[in-house]
């Protein structure tokens, strides 16, 4: 099992690590639609840019992907805060 982690930057950076978890479980557009209850266009258009993912969409492709969603603070502990 491959283990990936990324940072996330903008929307089309998680169309493409979606577009690639899809892949990675041999899944076609088509396949991935069918399971989540959505068009093929829609998982397509999501690939190229996922700006207009909602929470719901995004928590159930992970799933299906395998994939793990974590947030976290930028912050680290060596890093000092001034108020």
């Amino acid at each position: 099992v491959r283990h990936m982690q990324q940072v996330l930057s903008t929307p089309m950076q998680l169309g493409q690590i979606l577009a690639s978890a899809r892949k990675s479980r041999k899944l076609t557009q088509q396949d991935a639609a069918a399971r989540l209850s959505l068009s093929q266009s829609r998982i397509s258009a999501l690939e190229l840019d996922a700006g207009s993912i909602t929470v719901a969409q995004l928590l159930a492709m992970s799933a299906l992907y395998g994939l793990q969603i974590e947030v976290q603070s930028k912050l680290r502990a060596d890093d000092s805060v001034a108020w």
